[in-house]
């Protein structure tokens, strides 16, 4: 896969080095599974702490489909 480099708001969360789209999601579910983002009733939903609100557009909690859709606006 052609590497993807993350902007700013998205580096905060897996890094500002470039990298394959699926090293991408790894590093992004490793971040949410250390900090204990997914929400524990419902485990489609993202609750997002202050760096992955500025990712999701300030968005407290996100579907892991929407989360998606958010990470590709954040890619160069």
């Amino acid at each position: 896969m052609k590497p993807v480099t993350p902007d700013d708001k998205l580096a905060a969360v897996v890094g500002a080095s470039p990298l394959p789209r699926t090293e991408l999601t790894k590093k992004l579910w490793a971040y949410i599974k250390k900090n204990c983002l997914q929400d524990k009733k419902v485990r489609t939903q993202i609750n997002a702490d202050d760096k992955l609100k500025a990712v999701f557009n300030g968005k407290s909690k996100v579907s892991m489909f929407e989360m998606t859709k958010l990470v590709s606006g954040h890619l160069e």
